[in-house]
């Protein structure tokens, strides 16, 4: 493969500050383990994993009513490791009980907006009494431990009262995304074998009210097991969406049953390796996968990265935009009251009423980290810097990113405009699976334009060729060689799936499924979903190596590169392009964007058509489903959209010129 394009050839545009080295996280950590270097650290963390993860639970003060005898045990192997042997403990009581005797219970937990304009606090202290009074409601209603709830909500405060609630009484949470449809919802919740559901009428978007209820119970049709469901009223009462289908002997108002309940509640003892949730994700084929999750395990490695990798402290302030649905929800709410920091919830449209919401939403409520997706960046971008420079974002201290591979210039944009060149961006890479991250930006590397530092301590990462050797300078598929606390304890019901889909392409490495490459500077780089492979005439390479090319033209405002079957080549590459506003769609702009990518891939890779199209399929996280544009453009059945945001976009790309 070349080397003279993206990801390759780049500056190094951020180096790491001594004095905030000094002040972090990790390096307390270092020294109290007598550690010099920031590389010793990470080669100690997967030479000895059990020193490693045992260290961890010290330093997050992860407290056991019933201490654990070995922190891991791999006698069945690798993929089904087991953590924190024997040990008795509810991640809830690390989350909110231990701290109602300290001062942290006068602290802000969650700080609430709603697209509306209204907001709310919750103290520590006011969160574990709503948490008890959610837990006592559900009790009363016959439900406990093992029990599995459902959670089809928008983004209020009483998201996280539900979902700490379930987790406190020893039952399993399951998160559904709140855009989904009545199929989407029917087969998780079956599956999961949910007993109840929390639910909302509806909720806010750009001015217009969506709704959830109705939806719900269309769902609820197919699963017979459900004998309750608690509702939110969160619709202004004039809207007709509020005023929602009931069912006496199964739905309760949330106002009518929580609030009246005792403010203290006990916590159930649960093995630290019993489940706590069971959380959903779309595969290219076959069912959603749900991925099980422990009381040791999801927690503790969500919290480890935001304390290690993100700096995260007592007092922050971390607005991560998500939906509980996706892995990052259950993340933000378990990652920050395990650090003693605050979750920042916001139900609406990140870009309403006007483009620079995100940036006012950091300047009221002080927000120090703020993680986004890359594509939200590109459709900030063509509205200019200055709806970015007229708040105070000097709270901010960083930026973190998932979702989709950056290019260079939305990269430099963020640093450049939000973080004044001086902060850094912690590029984040990982999943539902991984509990978190298995790459991330750091204090202690310099960063490249949309580039990570490494592996996260803990992770021993690769990257490795079609026969599993390690490369350099190629892209290549992104490996673990080790189980880490995180790691899923595999698939509900499913797991000779598991096996297949991350254990069984080569001998002892688990295979994530992502393209990487790792440059000269060691700095890593994600190119997209390997199953999004771009493979022609043998030669190989990730989208967003196509993409970047293609976004760095002023006229377009975000793409997407897929491959498509070919006769001789196996397959030919085909670029859709969403243009900026004002730009019509014209054939010097065609062939000039042809033109680039062939100038800097070859000839080779020269692609088949560009395409112009009015939007790309996304998921609510913004992150582009390659396989659902290469379907709807080979006229294929899409399959599974349950993910998809809008599916109106699967007919712009059908009418794509």
């Amino acid at each position: 493969m070349s080397t003279n394009h993206f990801p390759f050839g780049q500056d190094i545009a951020w180096q790491p500050n001594p004095d905030w080295i000094a002040q972090s996280n990790l390096k307390e950590f270092m020294d109290r383990h007598r550690i010099a270097s920031y590389d010793e650290l990470l080669a100690r963390s997967v030479e000895d994993i059990s020193w490693f993860w045992d260290a961890v639970m010290e330093d997050l003060d992860i407290r056991f009513a019933h201490p654990y005898s070995q922190i891991v045990d791999l006698s069945d192997g690798a993929p089904f490791a087991s953590w924190c042997v024997g040990g008795k403990m509810n991640i809830v009581h690390n989350c909110l009980d231990k701290y109602q005797t300290t001062a942290t219970a006068s602290q802000p937990a969650l700080i609430w907006e709603g697209e509306e304009g209204q907001d709310a606090t919750l103290t520590y202290a006011q969160l574990h009494q709503e948490v008890c009074r959610c837990a006592n409601a559900l009790r009363s209603l016959g439900i406990g431990r093992g029990d599995a709830v459902g959670l089809y909500m928008p983004m209020i405060p009483e998201l996280a009262v539900a979902f700490l609630a379930v987790v406190k009484l020893g039952g399993i949470v399951l998160p559904l995304f709140s855009g989904y449809g009545p199929s989407a919802i029917r087969n998780r919740l079956s599956d999961g074998g949910a007993k109840a559901v929390f639910s909302a009428d509806g909720f806010l978007r750009r001015g217009r009210t969506i709704p959830m209820k109705a939806t719900l119970d269309r769902a609820l049709a197919g699963v017979p097991g459900v004998r309750h469901v608690i509702v939110c009223k969160r619709l202004p009462v004039s809207s007709p969406d509020a005023q929602i289908p009931w069912h006496a002997d199964r739905d309760h108002w949330w106002h009518e049953l929580v609030p009246p309940q005792a403010p203290e509640a006990e916590t159930s003892l649960t093995g630290a390796e019993d489940p706590f949730m069971i959380i959903y994700t779309s595969g290219t084929t076959g069912p959603p996968k749900g991925a099980v999750h422990t009381h040791c395990g999801f927690p503790v490695k969500g919290a480890q990265d935001m304390r290690h990798a993100m700096d995260v402290k007592p007092g922050d302030r971390v607005y991560w935009m998500t939906d509980m649905g996706w892995m990052m929800g259950p993340w933000l709410v378990l990652a920050t009251l395990l650090n003693r920091a605050t979750m920042f919830f916001y139900d609406g449209a990140p870009d309403y009423p006007s483009v620079d919401r995100v940036w006012e939403l950091c300047e009221k409520h002080r927000i120090t980290l703020l993680g986004l997706s890359p594509m939200l960046v590109r459709t900030l971008m063509p509205h200019g810097t200055g709806y970015v420079t007229r708040h105070d974002l000097s709270r901010l201290r960083a930026v973190g990113a998932t979702g989709s591979p950056w290019g260079p210039s939305s990269w430099r944009w963020i640093f450049e405009n939000v973080l004044e060149s001086r902060k850094p961006i912690f590029n984040y890479t990982g999943g539902t699976e991984i509990s978190g991250g298995i790459l991330a930006g750091s204090l202690f590397k310099p960063l490249k334009p949309a580039a990570f530092g490494g592996p996260i301590p803990g992770m021993d990462a690769d990257v490795v060729d079609e026969s599993g050797n390690p490369v350099r300078g190629e892209v290549g598929d992104l490996i673990v060689r080790q189980p880490w606390i995180g790691m899923t304890r595999g698939f509900w019901g499913a797991n000779d799936r598991y096996l297949d889909t991350y254990w069984s392409r080569f001998e002892g490495m688990w295979v994530h499924g992502d393209f990487c490459a790792i440059d000269e500077d060691d700095m890593w780089y994600i190119l997209g979903r390997s199953d999004d492979t771009i493979s022609i005439a043998g030669k190989r390479l990730g989208p967003a190596e196509v993409e970047s090319l293609v976004n760095a033209h002023p006229d377009v405002t975000e793409s997407a590169a897929v491959a498509v079957p070919h006769p001789l080549k196996d397959n030919d590459l085909v670029v859709f392009a969403v243009l900026k506003s004002g730009i019509d769609v014209n054939e010097p702009l065609r062939t000039s964007l042809q033109e680039r990518i062939t100038t800097e891939l070859g000839r080779p890779l020269r692609p088949k058509e560009v395409r112009f199209c009015a939007a790309l399929p996304k998921t609510r996280n913004a992150k582009v489903m390659h396989r659902l544009i290469r379907t709807a453009y080979l006229g294929e059945d899409p399959g599974d959209i349950s993910a998809l945001e809008d599916p109106a976009t699967l007919k712009a790309i059908q009418q794509s010129a």
